[in-house]
């Protein structure tokens, strides 16, 4: 099983930082979009 992991991580490891870049980005929207309502 951790072999798997492994050779999926080697895998996908150039796009892990555009994959973080991008859920960092989804989750300052969402908290954003939350807070929204608290502004007016």
């Amino acid at each position: 099983m951790f072999t798997e992991v492994r050779a999926i991580i080697h895998r996908s490891a150039p796009t892990i930082l555009e994959d973080t870049v991008g859920m960092a980005a989804l989750a300052i929207i969402l908290f954003g979009a939350l807070h929204l309502p608290s502004i007016y």
